[in-house]
């Protein structure tokens, strides 16, 4: 495992997160694909055996039970002082109820006590604001995880899918105000989705904020043919709306690539995006072993600047999805 810090800060983080989104009680949350726990805790411990030593999760995967399982499985497998453990706040978790969710100093630090209880830890190394929430003044947000900080709750913060001139005020609120600043940007970026790269990845690369996208895989329709039908393809309705028809011509060159390879698909799609000289670590989710080993092998393919012209050349640009 190939290890960089994060962003401009001293922390070393393995060059693939492992995202665990897909791991909870599938009756308990959101999502009818997820896997209880004694079928995920075998992923958490392959990662750690690879040298994954970064892990994402959210206070809304499965409704807190994605935290309980992490942090139980860590907590037998792994070296607290090793591992870069990462959480969420702002979905609602009190769903139609008044203070439920958001970015305000209340449900901040609600939020990251019941993560914590439930993670099972008296930190986290990365606390991240999910979504940007227009209701609650910015000041408001930033100054309340910078208490988190200070209260040894969380050791950096970073922020997820939001509009680049949002992130950019984000950033100027902390720097005057003189509190923590993001360290981390974890936003959609693939093969099937580069809007990223016209105003995100620039001002992530100019301002020395670490790049941890979700979805590299493109909720994976970028691992095999078009068309092909899984358990989440038939349940995930967010994900039916980040990708279109059109993608069809940039999923077969991933496969004519591979083919010449003679490797994954996964493989040559995560290659692409580790390219990227803004990406830090991309979020990969693993729910069969070749996930995470396809993950891991990636990082030792080089693509050539023609392989990389035949991945991109079938690319249009679309509207802004996945805020």
């Amino acid at each position: 495992m190939e290890y960089v810090k994060l962003g401009r800060t001293g922390l070393d983080v393995s060059r693939v997160t492992l995202g665990c989104m897909s791991y909870g009680d599938p009756g308990r949350g959101r999502h009818d694909w997820t896997l209880d726990e004694e079928t995920s805790r075998p992923f958490i411990r392959q990662a750690l055996d690879a040298g994954v030593n970064f892990f994402d999760t959210a206070n809304t995967y499965s409704d807190g039970h994605s935290e309980e399982i992490v942090g139980r499985a860590l907590a037998e497998y792994a070296d607290r002082d090793e591992i870069v453990l990462a959480t969420k706040v702002f979905t609602p978790m009190r769903r139609n109820r008044p203070n439920g969710g958001g970015l305000s100093r209340k449900n901040i630090m609600a939020e990251i006590d019941h993560s914590l209880r439930r993670l099972g830890t008296d930190y986290v190394d990365l606390y991240q604001l999910h979504r940007f929430d227009p209701a609650t003044p910015l000041e408001e947000t930033v100054e309340a995880l910078h208490d988190v900080v200070k209260a040894g709750k969380a050791r950096y913060v970073g922020a997820s899918s939001m509009y680049a001139w949002q992130f950019a005020k984000a950033l100027r609120v902390a720097d005057v105000n003189g509190w923590t600043r993001f360290a981390t940007m974890q936003n959609h970026y693939n093969l099937l989705y580069r809007e990223e790269e016209r105003e995100m990845l620039p001002l992530c690369a100019d301002e020395g904020i670490g790049v941890i996208p979700w979805s590299p895989l493109a909720r994976g329709l970028l691992t095999r043919e078009w068309g092909t039908e899984t358990a989440r393809t038939r349940g995930d309705v967010f994900g039916g709306t980040l990708y279109r028809e059109e993608d069809r011509s940039i999923v077969d060159a991933v496969g004519r690539i591979a083919e010449k390879r003679g490797v994954p698909r996964a493989q040559v799609a995560l290659a692409w995006v580790s390219r990227n000289p803004a990406v830090t670590s991309p979020i990969i989710g693993a729910t069969k072993p070749r996930h995470l080993t396809d993950a891991v092998e990636s990082l030792g393919i080089e693509l050539t600047d023609d392989e990389a012209h035949e991945l991109e050349r079938h690319y249009t640009p679309r509207p802004v999805v996945g805020f």
